[in-house]
C-alpha cells in the first residue's frame, strides 16, 4: 500500500460534516485568530464545486458582499471549521457551477428543492 495514502486516511479528522453537492447554500462556522483572540465567523455562500478526496478534499463557496463576488475554498479536514449548516439544497444538473461567476441578478439564482 502506498505510505502516502495510509498516513492521509489515519490523519484524516474524521468531522461529522452534513452531505452537500455544488448548489447548495451553506453557513460555514470558521474560526478565525486574530492576534491572542479567537472568534468565529460564518461564511454564507453557493457551493461552486467539491473537489479531491479523502483527507485533502475542498470545497469552493461563493457569496456576494457589497455587490462584489467573493469565494472562499475550504478544506474538509480543516481543525479550524466549527461546523457547516446546509441552509438550503440547490436543483443542479452539474458538479462544477463555474458559470455562475459571470452572472449577475435572478440570472445568478440556484432553484432550490420543495
Amino acid at each position: 500500500m502506498n505510505l502516502v495514502k495510509f498516513v492521509e486516511e489515519n490523519a484524516a479528522v474524521g468531522a461529522q460534516l452534513p452531505a452537500f453537492k455544488a448548489g447548495d447554500t451553506l453557513a460555514v462556522h470558521y474560526k478565525i485568530k486574530e492576534g491572542n483572540k479567537e472568534r468565529t465567523q460564518v461564511f454564507q455562500g453557493i457551493v461552486l464545486q467539491r473537489r479531491g478526496a479523502g483527507a485533502t478534499e475542498t470545497f469552493t463557496v461563493r457569496k456576494i458582499s457589497n455587490g462584489i463576488g467573493v469565494e472562499r475554498i475550504f478544506p474538509i479536514s480543516s481543525p479550524f471549521i466549527e461546523k457547516i449548516d446546509v441552509v438550503s439544497r440547490g436543483v443542479v444538473r452539474r458538479a462544477r457551477l463555474f458559470y455562475l461567476r459571470d452572472a449577475k441578478g435572478k440570472a445568478a439564482k440556484v432553484k432550490t428543492k420543495r
